[in-house]
């Protein structure tokens, strides 16, 4: 069972604290998970869509240059320390530190001319993560709902039973939050990775909700959900327009928590042991558990690796970090398509908010450069085994077909079967569009 560990006090009785709230505050009379729970409430069925995505965040923004838009003819300084490799894709060499994902690449869709003009960390990523430009460096809040909180609240999970949405390693960035859609719509967290700064963090529920705790049987909880129903039944008489709202929300809690289908998604001890150990450890593992997340019904999980800010010593950096993303994301996409998942079931994606300087600094690394990036598809339905866009010959701006934040949301929203003009409830309950515009490359339709 993937478990993170946290501080412990003790209560009274002897349970600890960790323990009596892991199973959603479990209290003597019944259950309630998290407001998180709303997720599955709000808006339910005005989309149908049978598709979910793992959008794969390199936070701090990845190398166009060192990954999938190398300049081997470049000076040294432009092109960097790596020699490229052929990939399944002809035409389409990659870095060397990537053979995971050299053997997959014919099932992937590389867009070379992503573009914008934001250099800063937080602003950036609201703008990609949601569409539009909002918290920047200095004010970190974020304006407006991510789009997998916009998948939680007009299409819910897949299947009864799990969260909508799932965030690992989200540790205080908060732009996978909702927003004004409420904290109902927030990921649950798995993993913790410090950016080095708390702001943002979301205020959500935790794959440890789904923990019997110690003594607890579904016997037991079954009971206790029976002596809910009593309670709910005599408030209920006492006014029912007040506690009408609560039926649906302690409904799935209670499938959540007696099914047991999050519990079992959660538990990696399930998977066979060389499955396990094709994935490997750390960023791999959670891959795996983003795959068997996705088979259980959940609609959105993000899974951040990182930190791909690299103002220094970029090679021994990437050395580590890159070799490990690239087995995570390489086995994930290779695993969903053995599967039968990738095609149509489920969209994988790469990026991170910027790509970095195509001249290497003083310091051995490569600064903020938003002007170009590379971001990768996989699956979901689209058309794959291409190149789309350019760059010129330092890997500066694109030279061709061109593609910006509203577009990259567009990409993913179209995927799971929603519009740039869908509509949703902003903070002053007025009606807004999903973007301000945006359109899928036609090479993918």
């Amino acid at each position: 069972m993937l478990r993170i560990e946290g501080p412990r006090k003790r209560l009274c009785d002897g349970v600890n604290r960790r323990q009596f709230i892991e199973v959603g505050a479990l209290s003597a009379f019944g259950i309630s998970l998290p407001g998180v729970l709303r997720a599955a409430l709000d808006s339910r069925g005005k989309v149908d869509s049978h598709r979910s995505v793992i959008l794969i965040w390199q936070h701090g923004g990845p190398s166009q240059l060192d990954t999938f838009d190398m300049k081997p003819d470049a000076p040294s300084e432009i092109r960097g320390p790596y020699q490229q490799i052929n990939s399944s894709l002809p035409g389409l060499p990659i870095c060397e530190l990537m053979p995971y994902h050299a053997k997959v690449m014919d099932k992937t869709t590389v867009i070379r001319s992503y573009s914008h003009g934001n250099g800063d960390h937080w602003a950036a990523a609201h703008w990609m993560l949601t569409g539009r430009i909002g918290a920047n460096g200095s004010d970190r809040v974020p304006r407006d709902p991510s789009m997998g909180a916009v998948a939680s609240y007009l299409l819910g999970a897949r299947k009864s039973g799990v969260p909508s949405t799932v965030n690992i390693n989200d540790g205080g960035f908060g732009f996978h939050g909702a927003a004004y859609l409420g904290v109902n719509h927030n990921p649950f967290r798995v993993g913790e990775f410090s950016y080095g700064n708390e702001a943002g963090r979301l205020p959500s529920g935790s794959d440890r909700s789904f923990k019997m705790t110690d003594g607890l049987t579904a016997d037991r909880l079954t009971d206790r959900v029976s002596l809910l129903k009593q309670f709910d039944r005599i408030r209920q008489d006492a006014d029912r327009a007040t506690f009408d709202s609560f039926d649906d929300i302690n409904l799935r809690a209670q499938e959540m928590l007696l099914s047991g289908r999050a519990r079992e998604a959660f538990d990696l001890s399930k998977e066979d042991q060389k499955t396990r150990e094709w994935y490997g450890p750390g960023w791999g593992e959670q891959a795996l558990l983003a795959r068997r997340l996705v088979e259980a019904g959940v609609r959105f999980v993000s899974l951040n690796t990182g930190y791909f800010d690299d103002h220094g010593n970029i090679k021994g950096a990437l050395d580590d970090k890159l070799v490990r993303h690239d087995r995570a994301t390489g086995v994930l996409i290779q695993d969903l398509a053995n599967r039968g998942m990738l095609d149509d079931d489920v969209l994988v994606v790469t990026a991170g908010e910027f790509g970095r300087t195509p001249k290497i600094n003083k310091n051995a690394g490569r600064d903020h450069w938003p002007q170009a990036q590379s971001i990768l598809f996989a699956g979901g339905g689209y058309r794959h085994g291409q190149v789309i866009g350019s760059t010129n010959d330092k890997a500066e701006h694109p030279t061709s077909d061109p593609v910006a934040p509203v577009d990259f949301c567009a990409i993913i929203y179209h995927a799971l079967g929603l519009k740039p003009d869908h509509l949703i409830l902003d903070l002053s309950n007025r009606p807004t569009h999903l973007l301000p515009g945006g359109k899928v490359p036609q090479q993918m339709l």
